[in-house]
């Protein structure tokens, strides 16, 4: 089946303070801001925007699962599991809220973070594919 949709372009987090959420993921992850104002801020990492938009202090990106535990709804890649150790470590000196790595039964490894409002996120030792396949041909 081919798709007429071609990729995720932005995300949207719910944030308590729009400015000290883009300075920690300035700070802790590398974003570039490229707009913000009282309400919400423009982030660009990860090959990805994502909009920090003040919220309620309840809000969060997390959801339930049918057993009742909370879970996350993004994952990002990394290429490897020495790739993940690294990243894991880094994260652990910045101070981020991290879980521990895992393994859940299938390819690679995972962990947990959080950010300053507890949305949560999994990072995944495997390049999808196809977006493997577009790194490489980048840069050959």
């Amino acid at each position: 089946m081919n798709s007429r949709l071609v990729r995720v372009g932005t995300i949207y987090l719910p944030v308590k303070e729009v400015e000290v959420s883009a300075r920690w993921y300035k700070e802790k992850l590398g974003a570039e801001i490229s707009y913000i104002d009282n309400t919400k801020a423009i982030l660009n990492f990860a090959d990805q925007s994502f909009f920090l938009v003040q919220a309620p202090p309840s809000e969060s990106a997390n959801f339930k699962d049918s057993d009742g535990e909370e879970r996350f709804s993004i994952t990002f890649e990394v290429d490897g599991i020495e790739e993940l150790q690294q990243i894991y470590e880094e994260f652990n000196r910045k101070q981020i809220k991290v879980g521990k790595i895992e393994d859940r039964g299938h390819a690679g490894r995972n962990f947990i973070f959080q950010d300053l409002d507890d949305n949560k996120f999994d990072v995944w030792s495997e390049l999808s594919p196809k977006y493997k396949e577009r790194l490489v041909s980048k840069n050959v």
